[in-house]
């Protein structure tokens, strides 16, 4: 009965099992479901991914000791409400060809352990509030239904914190990359940017356009009239002794090339 149970459990469950489903599923208390899942981990069925939630261990495995399968179910499972978002976005769109080593997820929970590692698979978590969850796209992973920020969104997120690109570099690659290969999602860069109403967007994609991408008038305009009081730094983790003013941006040297008028 214990192997129906969970054999049971796993068609009718997404891909990270814990108590309150198991509980529902089969029809027992979230105590006894509780129970039944740390003697299937105990068994070798199940891999604990921390307390209270398990993965299936594949039947071919010779060990519980496993890595995740799909990180992107495990990061829906464990930080709903949540979206794919930054270089791991990027790299779902091909804006990148740079491979990092985690999964960047957007969450409006604020946990105390930012960088968890499950199950060897790296995690880094980034607060959202729940009103900003626009410019997103429905995907599929196996049996489980995920948010990813769409092309145009992640970049703006990257606008917003330049540290979900993994740095400036990356970032003018993954904006030029956008505007390259991806023009009608290109346009929607303002539409997202007034809709977040971060004033650092407009600064820094304004700077980077008209640098970079002179031919993008309107877009250019567009942030030219939306640009807020104050002053920003084009990338936060680096110094920066130069000021586009015109952008009221400061720019690294290493960044600071010519800018038309």
């Amino acid at each position: 009965m214990s192997r129906e149970q969970l054999s049971q459990l796993l068609r009718d469950s997404p891909s990270v099992l814990t108590a309150g489903e198991a509980a529902s599923t089969l029809g027992m208390t979230h105590t006894a479901a509780a129970r039944r899942l740390a003697a299937w981990c105990r068994a070798g069925w199940l891999a604990r991914v921390r307390r209270g939630a398990y993965v299936p261990v594949p039947i071919e495995s010779a060990s519980a000791d496993i890595a995740l399968e799909d990180s992107w179910s495990v990061a829906t499972a464990m930080f709903s409400p949540c979206y794919i978002g930054g270089w791991s976005a990027a790299e779902h769109w091909g804006l990148t060809e740079q491979i990092f080593g985690s999964l960047c997820v957007m969450t409006t929970k604020r946990p105390r352990n930012r960088n968890p590692v499950l199950r060897k698979a790296r995690f880094e978590l980034h607060t959202v509030a729940a009103a900003n969850f626009i410019g997103l796209k429905t995907v599929w992973r196996g049996g489980t239904r995920m948010h990813v920020s769409d092309p145009a969104r992640t970049v703006i997120d990257m606008l917003a914190d330049p540290t979900l690109a993994g740095g400036i570099r990356h970032l003018v690659e993954m904006v030029g990359s956008l505007l390259r290969d991806q023009p009608k999602e290109a346009a929607k860069l303002g539409v997202y940017a007034g809709k977040l109403g971060i004033g650092s967007v407009f600064k820094r994609l304004g700077f980077l356009l008209q640098r970079d991408h002179p031919d993008q008038g309107a877009l250019i305009e567009l942030c030219r009239q939306n640009l807020s009081a104050g002053y920003a730094k084009l990338d936060p983790a680096l110094p920066a002794d130069r000021l586009a003013t015109a952008w009221r941006v400061w720019v690294p040297a290493t960044e600071a090339r010519e800018v038309q008028p």
